[in-house]
């Protein structure tokens, strides 16, 4: 029998990381000589590869500016890391399911829209990087809610759909999931609300990490 996977979104999901987002995309557009978008379409936007996000919040634009904003955002994130200033914090619960899952047997990672050292820095903050198996990131894939970082992550780690869950936060991580024969899973502390990730194919939508833990339970 297959190993039971577990993958992970990261911002809002396992960490509350809007703050940093919002203000990273102001100062991308206002580099770019923009009006920032608002910030509800901002947060949105999370999960999404950079270039992806710039197209949507910026439709009018052309390919050079989306990846021009892609970089100034980029920058603005790298300077708030240098200059300490990134807060993250992982949501109440979260420490605790991770520990639960992996000692029932749980293989366990995360299929993101954060750059590779993002995600690093991130974890590495928390203590929780030995956790994760396989870590997919927008630096080797396309965007979601194309399927191919969990389609690596099930590869990695020999998994087969339906013994693999994608938990998030969002429509593009319920569509990735779907698209890759896997279980979605929803979060309701994230940026899309419970309903239209229902919408959008979720199985279920946890309200707590608890609530979440039990809905994987369930599958053998």
């Amino acid at each position: 029998m297959s190993v039971r996977l577990a993958v992970f979104d990261c911002d809002g999901t396992l960490v509350d990381g809007q703050a940093d987002v919002c203000a990273a995309m102001d100062a991308a557009f206002a580099a770019a000589g923009l009006a920032p978008p608002p910030r509800h379409e901002t947060r949105r936007m999370v999960g999404l590869s950079l270039p992806e996000a710039m197209r949507r919040l910026r439709p009018e634009g052309e390919q050079r500016e989306h990846e021009a904003l892609a970089a100034h955002y980029r920058d603005a994130y790298r300077e708030r890391r240098a200059a300490g200033v990134i807060d993250e914090p992982l949501f109440e619960g979260i420490a605790e399911l991770l520990e639960r899952l992996a000692g029932a047997g749980w293989v366990l990672g995360i299929a993101t829209g954060k750059s590779d050292r993002g995600l690093a820095h991130c974890l590495a903050v928390h203590g929780i990087d030995a956790r994760f198996v396989t870590l997919q990131t927008a630096d080797r894939h396309p965007s979601k809610p194309h399927p191919a970082m969990l389609e690596a992550a099930m590869a990695a780690v020999g998994a087969t759909p339906s013994r693999t869950a994608m938990i998030g936060d969002t429509a593009y991580d319920v569509a990735m999931a779907t698209a890759a024969g896997a279980h979605p899973l929803g979060v309701a502390w994230g940026y899309h609300p419970a309903e239209e990730l229902l919408a959008a194919g979720a199985e279920a939508v946890a309200d707590d990490p608890a609530a979440l833990g039990h809905l994987l339970d369930s599958i053998r």
